[in-house]
């Protein structure tokens, strides 16, 4: 098989299957490709960078499905502590944590489970926290026009504890508010409050 460095100048690497193009990064690193600890990594990240970035290949309409019905509650429904595993872009190294995702319906409500998944949709692609949290919000807005959306994602960044600054325990939080979230403050006050309530009321 030819490699990349045997290529001809002007080659289109779109070409070049991704695998190759993983075998020159571990050769510009200073590696043996062909090692026999090293022969199976390109396919295999290949198959990892699938997997990690599925969610360029779905989409907030794939996830909710048939999955919203038409129901009369109207008071805060709060999802908490649901794990979600991101990239950054600017290091494609992981950032992970906890995101908690409240809405107040206006006459819709979505099952509870497509609360994650609408996470994952977004968490699934070269990421930065910000605009993950955004997007987690609007999508939600958008599928069910509620009176409210809030989100809060807490996160922590392997690109600041393995590398750079090299701090281990920093955490980040970002929010995103819609509605009634955003325009009263006791709703907000409310959700903040039980995003930090750990007893489980029995």
């Amino acid at each position: 098989m030819s490699t990349i460095e045997t290529l001809p100048s002007g080659v289109d690497l779109a070409r070049v299957p991704y695998t190759e193009l993983v075998r020159e990064m571990l050769r510009r690193l200073g590696e043996d490709p062909s090692r026999p600890g090293l022969a199976r990594t390109p396919a295999r990240v290949e198959e990892s960078m699938q997997w990690l970035t599925r969610g360029y290949r779905t989409c907030v309409e794939d996830v909710v499905g048939g999955a919203v019905f038409d129901e009369g509650h109207h008071n805060m429904v709060v999802v908490k502590d649901i794990d979600f595993y991101s990239l950054c872009e600017h290091h494609m190294l992981p950032f992970f944590g906890k995101a908690h995702i409240a809405y107040i319906p206006n006459g819709r409500i979505v099952g509870l489970s497509k609360l994650a998944r609408i996470a994952d949709v977004y968490a699934r692609r070269l990421q930065v926290q910000e605009r993950l949290t955004d997007q987690i919000a609007q999508a939600l807005w958008d599928t069910l026009e509620p009176d409210g959306v809030a989100v809060i994602i807490e996160a922590y960044h392997l690109c600041m504890m393995m590398r750079g600054v090299e701090k281990q325990n920093s955490k980040t939080i970002t929010s995103a508010m819609r509605g009634s979230f955003m325009d009263d403050l006791k709703t907000r006050e409310e959700f903040l409050r039980l995003c930090t309530l750990n007893a489980i009321v029995s």
